[in-house]
């Protein structure tokens, strides 16, 4: 009979001689079983071409083995990296990692969380659109089940918030720029998507007062989630219509600061600190492309790695013990300086 389908856990349970619900207990965790008992199952695996269907036994569990995992859009680096960390995290204890993206929408961003509500995971791990969330849907959500945010903070929202600390790592990188040469104009979008560009320009201004330096911002047009496209369209009105108030630009993030290098190689600009570079330029991110740049580009690394086990770590605790009673947890990790060739 080896190779005969059966249809369903019934059927299994029957030709296994083993209750329904011990065949249902055994797929959510095999040690979880008595020896010979797993013994028999294994050996109706063996023998049947069967496997069940993870999400039909979920939807019938209180707690699933399943966890969510929202990031504003994977077709980011950044977010493809941070979500892979996250994916092993999840997978090595044990959990089945559901990725979805919400390709910079809010209503898609709302349709991830119902879609992850209606087969009830164990827990949710969330990078919020930011200032474009609908708040109060996504507050309502994490009511219901745990979830924690990371890398943009809803103010309020889920057991706990992980992410960077931008006032650390932009004081950081102005405070090397204004050492190594003019003090940086701070290069950013009129209309930004993420919260942390907020804090970064409020970052920036107070780092350069701080330092006795005016602050000079380059507020550029563009909305969504095209940064490189942005970078490089405004920058080459920037460069073409001089409008850089000095040598040196510090980008809201990568992303822009890649598609003003290109705009500054178009232009025929040479960036960089050697004999004949007119302008540098820096990031924030360490975007995983930063380093292939032509030249290599000077950023701020964020510890996506920490970020991403610290929320995997308490995701986890959320599900196995329930709320702390200790209040939302808030941690923000420090970023790194990297000198690369484009200042």
């Amino acid at each position: 009979m080896s190779g005969e389908k059966i249809k369903n856990m019934e059927d299994f349970a029957v030709v296994s001689g083993v209750s329904r619900p011990t065949v249902s207990k055994y797929f959510n965790d095999p040690d979880s079983v008595r020896q010979s008992t797993r013994s028999k199952i294994e050996a109706t695996l063996e023998r049947y071409d069967y496997r069940p269907n993870i999400y039909a036994i979920n939807q019938n569990r209180r707690r699933t083995k399943n966890i969510g995992l929202v990031v504003p859009n994977l077709t980011d680096p950044f977010f493809a990296a941070i979500a892979r960390t996250m994916e092993g995290l999840i997978l090595a204890a044990g959990y089945n990692p559901l990725l979805l993206s919400s390709h910079g929408g809010p209503d898609q961003e709302i349709s991830n969380l119902d879609s992850l509500r209606a087969i009830k995971p164990a827990g949710v791990l969330l990078a919020p659109l930011g200032r474009a969330s609908h708040d109060s849907l996504v507050a309502e959500f994490a009511e219901e089940i745990p979830t924690v945010l990371f890398d943009a903070n809803l103010e309020g929202v889920g057991e706990a918030f992980f992410g960077s600390d931008n006032a650390q790592s932009i004081d950081l990188i102005v405070q090397y720029l204004c050492r190594t040469g003019e003090p940086p104009a701070f290069f950013e979008m009129k209309t930004p998507v993420n919260p942390n560009a907020f804090r970064r320009r409020l970052a920036y201004e107070t780092s350069m007062k701080r330092l006795g330096q005016e602050p000079h911002f380059i507020r550029v047009d563009g909305e969504g989630w095209d940064f490189e496209e942005i970078g490089f369209r405004e920058g080459s009105r920037v460069i073409r219509e001089n409008l850089l108030p000095t040598n040196a630009v510090l980008c809201s993030n990568d992303r822009l600061a890649i598609g003003l290098l290109s705009a500054a190689f178009e232009s025929d600009v040479k960036v960089g600190l050697g004999n004949g570079c007119g302008l540098r330029i820096a990031g924030h991110d360490d975007h995983p492309f930063a380093r292939y740049t032509c030249p290599s580009l000077t950023t701020i690394s964020q510890d996506y790695g920490a970020i991403g086990a610290r929320s995997v770590e308490t995701i986890l605790a959320l599900i196995e013990d329930g709320k702390s009673g200790k209040g939302r947890e808030v941690t923000l990790f420090e970023g790194r300086l990297v000198m690369r060739g484009s200042a």
